[in-house]
């Protein structure tokens, strides 16, 4: 089970390269996160996907033979809609991503972007940063526009290998404009903070897997949740070697989380003593 000495330990779980590529799912995570739900931990699909509503992820896992709802995943144009909503209630704003999570944007105004926006909002990267989309960002920037971006994830994997992300052209759009974006997605604290709220648990109390080291794993860990890095995805040696910090815990794939976890809850419940 999911408690040990009183402590109830929770997993948020990251979703594009630990369970899915392509939304293919990896070996053997179907069973790993039945596993998770048999045993007892209470757990949230924490992910920057931004081309999907969480209605729509939720279907997709599901469909392919995940235990999983639509209240089981957090999604970053869902916290992005949180943010707005709390320190922008009435601006009004206009997107840039591909794929229409406007569902998961509720209670916030959406014009086009050239009806002079108070925020521009990126979510993820793909055909719809064009040129000419990317240039009309940066004229409302410059114009005084704020910037919030779901992400600044720099790529992701496909069943093709490495995609550039949003991340990529985020950096470009902050120095040309002389501006810095608010994220809302991982590696934002409040996202974390979320998350945590959502499961009911504290951060001593929770464990974070992704296949980020940065985004993912070390920021977990700097918020004070154990991290999880999994070796599939878009996971490189050389980007762990160069990391800013060390993984908490390096394992082969989401298939070896349950296997881990009984140890974790052991430790989690030491600390709470």
């Amino acid at each position: 089970m999911g408690r040990t000495g009183g402590t109830r330990t929770g997993v948020l779980i990251d979703i594009d390269g630990v369970l899915t590529v392509s939304w293919e799912p990896l070996p053997g995570a179907v069973a790993a996160m039945a596993a998770l739900r048999d045993a007892g931990y209470p757990f949230a699909l924490v992910t920057n996907n931004t081309s999907r509503t969480r209605a729509s992820i939720a279907a997709k896992l599901s469909g392919l033979g995940f235990p999983v709802g639509a209240d089981d995943v957090l999604t970053a144009p869902a916290a992005t809609a949180g943010y707005l909503r709390a320190h922008h209630p009435d601006a009004r704003c206009t997107l840039l991503t591909s794929g229409d999570v406007r569902d998961d944007l509720e209670g916030v105004t959406l014009v086009d972007a050239a009806d002079s926006p108070d925020i521009v909002v990126l979510g993820g990267a793909g055909e719809a940063f064009t040129y000419e989309a990317l240039n009309q960002v940066f004229r409302q920037l410059d114009r005084g526009a704020r910037l919030v971006a779901m992400h600044r994830n720099l790529y992701w994997r496909t069943s093709g290998g490495l995609d550039l992300d949003t991340g990529a052209f985020l950096l470009g759009l902050e120095r040309a404009a002389g501006v810095e974006a608010v994220v809302t997605g991982k590696p934002a604290e409040a996202f974390f903070a979320a998350a945590l709220a959502h499961l009911g648990i504290t951060a001593q109390a929770a464990v974070m897997i992704g296949d980020d080291v940065e985004s993912d794993v070390l920021a977990a860990q700097r918020h004070g949740i154990t991290g999880v890095l999994v070796r599939t995805g878009k996971f490189r040696p050389e980007t762990l070697r160069n990391a800013p910090g060390e993984p908490d815990h390096v394992v082969d794939s989401f298939a070896d989380l349950p296997a881990l976890l009984p140890a974790l809850v052991r430790h989690h419940a030491d600390g709470a003593r």
